[in-house]
Formats: structure tokens, sequence, C-alpha cells
């Protein structure tokens, strides 16, 4: 029987992958449990559907994060922290920070895609790579500098 696997299944395949099982297997089992379904040719319509709207889902959402990488790759985030000598900071500036710096600027930043090795905590600039979608990283430019007395 052909069938239209709906979900992961080990040694069988993935999420709409059209293959042939024994009938079965797929009467007994795999449709049952709503691992699959039979491959009618409705079924295959509406697979060949979805798959075109997940492809044209994700260029638009490529096409978006493109955008948003030239944006976030001119800003430059400030921050003013105390320093001591040497440029070393009491403290540091974290995912976290860069995040809401960013949602302050308008930008919806997650600080799990902020890929910072270890928090910064030197003055300077430094460039850190955010993943905005799928193989998508931008720069940002952090720039940490020492805050003057009336900034506290």
């Amino acid at each position: 029987m052909e069938i239209i696997l709906r979900e992961e299944v080990e040694k069988l395949g993935s999420p709409g992958d059209v293959i042939e099982v024994s009938d079965g297997y797929a009467r007994n089992y795999l449709i049952p449990r709503g691992y699959a379904v039979r491959a009618t040719e409705s079924e295959k319509k509406r697979l060949k559907h979805e798959i075109e709207r997940a492809k044209k889902r994700k260029a638009e959402k490529t096409e978006e994060a493109q955008k948003l990488k030239t944006k976030l790759e001119e800003e430059r985030f400030i921050f003013p922290v105390k320093a001591g000598e040497n440029g070393k900071l009491f403290g540091s500036v974290t995912s976290k920070d860069i995040a809401e710096k960013g949602s302050k600027k308008g930008y919806e930043l997650d600080k799990k895609d902020i890929s910072l090795s270890e928090n910064i905590k030197e003055l300077g600039i430094h460039k850190v790579p955010i993943k905005l979608f799928d193989d998508i990283y931008a720069n940002l430019i952090v720039e940490v500098v020492e805050a003057k007395e009336d900034e506290e």
C-alpha cells in the first residue's frame, strides 16, 4: 500500500515522504496511530500544496532576514559601563543585555540566537554574531565604552 507519512517514523522516513509498505503494517499500525495516511490523489495534491506553501513561507522569511541583517549590520550598539584600569569592566555585557538594547531600538532579538562565546568583559568594539534565520547570521557591532560619572 502506498502511504504518505505525517510524522517521523524510524527506518521508514520523514513527514511528507510517499512510500510503499505492506497493507497490514499500514492498516493496523501506521494509519490508526496517525503516523500516515493513504496516498490517494487528493492527499497527494494536498501534500504538494503544503510543500509549495512551506517553500513560499521560507522564501519570505529568508528575504525578511536578509533585510534585517542589512539593518543590524549598520547599527551600533553602545553600552556605557563602569570600568577599572586597563579597560576591564566591573561586570560584563551579556547576550541578554544585547537583546534588551535591540528591543529598545525596535528589533526583536532573542538572547538564545546571540552567539556570545563568553560575556564581554573589556572596553572596545566587539563583533557579535546573531542567528536571524536558518543559515543567515548578522554581525552586530557592540561598542563598550566607559561610563561617565554623570551617566550613573
